[in-house]
């Protein structure tokens, strides 16, 4: 996973569609947001005693991205649909 986004972000910087200063910025945020998040869930953890606290956000977290993929997903092929967008498909003749 790791070795296809740092592709992805050569292929951009490349094509001259890597905007510096606004990828800094999601940087640092992205460091922040994580340390933070490692140290609230370690305190949790530690009050908590309980481990598998982690193993419930991870699931809670892939099945919100899930769901929330599912709704956009939905909503958007429904408005393509609505307007007569080219979706992909081709005709069977």
């Amino acid at each position: 996973m790791m070795f296809s986004s740092s592709l992805s972000v050569v292929e951009f910087y490349f094509l001259g569609r890597f905007p510096i200063p606004y990828a800094l910025y999601l940087i640092f945020i992205s460091i922040l947001a994580g340390f933070w998040g490692q140290c609230l869930v370690r305190k949790i953890v530690h009050v908590l005693k309980r481990a598998s606290l982690i193993v419930f956000i991870l699931s809670s977290v892939i099945f919100a991205s899930a769901l929330t993929m599912g709704v956009v997903g939905t909503e958007k092929s429904i408005s393509m649909i609505n307007k007569h967008e080219y979706m992909g498909f081709l005709s069977f003749c």
